[in-house]
């Protein structure tokens, strides 16, 4: 065995120990125990006979499958030096134009292909019904050894969300905490560019704005190019090595009525809005995908300098088929066609809708110093969740435990919490509190000294008795706030000495739905 194998198989048991994550794509020569139920398990033994030989491990795939995930695994390859190398072969075998779908070697143990992306070494490509194989290379087992082999595989299905199998998408980060990132990017795979090493603006390489997020102390970001996912692929590439920063499939849904980033899914998704199909009709078919949505700046200009850029739906929308609104875009919170304003109106009308932020970044290079400059991080999307997954992430932006961080700083902090009785709260929950009831309010914030908390209700700015200016770098404010019985909701934000917006929180709900 190669001094590279025996490696791997110590980060197997690294990765079974726990001490190593296992990031969204597969990587590696080994993966991490998994207690999900696999759709089929293949078993046998190997022997001296299969010294050098190739065997095939035929299998069905049912209609209707999007994402084929093989896990392999077997013994003796520390103490009696097997190798099984893997490869995967469609119906067609090797003949067929589609047949042939990649071979890893002895380099992964946990691979996945679908039509949009593949483990790198695998091919993505349509996955037809039929008799696929496993295939098997051994080149090594010794005369009077044998090797008990199991391989799980699991088959997507058309509307499975992005993070499963769970097999696949264990967190980076098992910590319950607030998370910091982007959620809307854009390279090569649409109209990011940036200038070449002559010069020249070319489309922009992924991996650069992958590795401008880890210079920016991000934890997650959304790759957010328009109408396609064809860079699902390319993250699925650089995952395993960006093993701190998550990166989340997504699309920006770009329409002449607006834009709407989806979150979470790599299905296809007809995003024609026209005469045949409405706003209405694509929440519809975006609804099963179990992904997220979130309008773009809704308020922008909708003319020839960005058509469809301004969110101008003909007709109706339903908007309990939105989870989120693009509050923030760049640095458009200090600019008149901020989303903050169509966001709260939202909340005045009885919408819960998560505020979010995204930079809207076209070039990883970008340097700040630009007027116009939108940069990675900049805004940040501060997310309280219960750890750095995916599905984790999503569900607390659904939730509305977030606030966004203007400057896209590494450290500021707004965190709003209510308690009413024995019941609490937290920004983006609700509670019911009969008239006369008291609510008490926290708020911690880590800002520099001399800005000022803001307190809003209904859209309004209140003023609950505390002392809300910023003494310190961080503070913690209280106040008790009274119902009336009525449906209400609250949240706060912090703006700097010069009154500039530096954060902005999402409500907690009295008296909401």
């Amino acid at each position: 065995m190669s001094l590279r194998h025996r490696l791997g198989r110590l980060l197997v048991g690294l990765l079974v120990a726990g001490l190593m994550p296992l990031p969204w794509a597969a990587h590696a020569t080994g993966v991490q125990a998994t207690q999900e139920k696999p759709d089929l398990v293949l078993r046998g033994t190997l022997d001296g006979a299969d010294h050098q030989t190739y065997r095939t491990l035929p299998f069905d795939v049912p209609a209707g499958t999007r994402r084929i995930t093989v896990q392999f695994d077997y013994n003796g390859h520390d103490d009696e030096h097997t190798t099984i190398d893997l490869g995967l072969l469609g119906p067609d075998g090797f003949r067929g134009k589609d047949g042939f779908r990649g071979w890893s070697g002895g380099s992964k143990m946990l691979f996945t292909v679908s039509a949009t992306d593949a483990t790198p070494a695998y091919l993505p490509g349509p996955i037809d019904p039929g008799r696929w194989t496993l295939l098997l290379g051994i080149p090594n087992i010794r005369k009077h050894s044998l090797a008990h082999y199991t391989a799980k595989l699991w088959f997507g299905r058309p509307n499975d969300p992005a993070w499963e199998p769970a097999v696949l998408n264990p967190p980076l980060r098992r910590d319950a905490g607030w998370y910091r990132g982007d959620l809307h990017m854009h390279t090569a795979h649409s109209d990011g560019s940036c200038a070449s090493q002559s010069g020249h603006e070319v489309p922009c390489p992924l991996f650069l704005t992958v590795q401008d997020a880890v210079g920016r102390g991000l934890d997650f970001i959304a790759i957010t190019d328009h109408n396609t996912v064809s860079q699902a692929n390319a993250m699925r590439e650089l995952q395993p090595y960006f093993d701190r920063l998550l990166l989340i499939p997504a699309r920006e849904l770009t329409t002449f009525q607006g834009h709407a980033n989806l979150f979470g899914t790599t299905a296809p998704v007809d995003f024609r809005v026209d005469g045949k199909q409405d706003w209405n009709a694509l929440l519809q078919q975006v609804a099963p995908l179990h992904g997220l949505i979130s309008i773009n700046h809704p308020i922008r200009p909708d003319d020839e300098t960005c058509m469809g850029c301004g969110w101008v739906p003909k007709g109706g929308v339903d908007l309990h088929k939105v989870q989120a609104i693009e509050a923030v875009n760049g640095i458009d919170a200090v600019l008149p066609d901020s989303g903050i304003s169509f966001w709260q109106s939202l909340l005045d009308q009885g919408y819960r809708l998560t505020a979010i932020g995204g930079s809207d970044n076209h070039d990883a290079r970008r340097a700040l110093a630009l007027p116009d400059a939108s940069v990675v991080g900049t805004p940040t999307t501060v997310v309280h969740a219960g750890d750095l997954s995916m599905q984790s992430i999503l569900a607390a932006i659904r939730a509305g435990h977030v606030f966004i961080d203007v400057q896209g700083s590494r450290d500021h902090l707004l965190d709003l919490t209510a308690r009413s009785g024995n019941r609490t709260a937290e920004m983006g929950d609700a509670l019911a509190v009969p008239a006369g009831g008291t609510v008490r309010f926290t708020v911690n914030v880590t800002a520099p000294a001399g800005g000022a908390i803001e307190i809003i209700e209904d859209g309004k700015v209140i003023h609950p008795g505390a002392d809300l200016t910023l003494h310190l770098g961080h503070q913690s404010v209280s106040f008790d706030w009274t119902s009336d019985g009525k449906r209400h909701w609250l949240r706060a934000s912090v703006r700097g000495a010069a009154h500039q917006p530096l954060l902005v929180g999402n409500p907690i709900y009295i008296n909401g739905d």
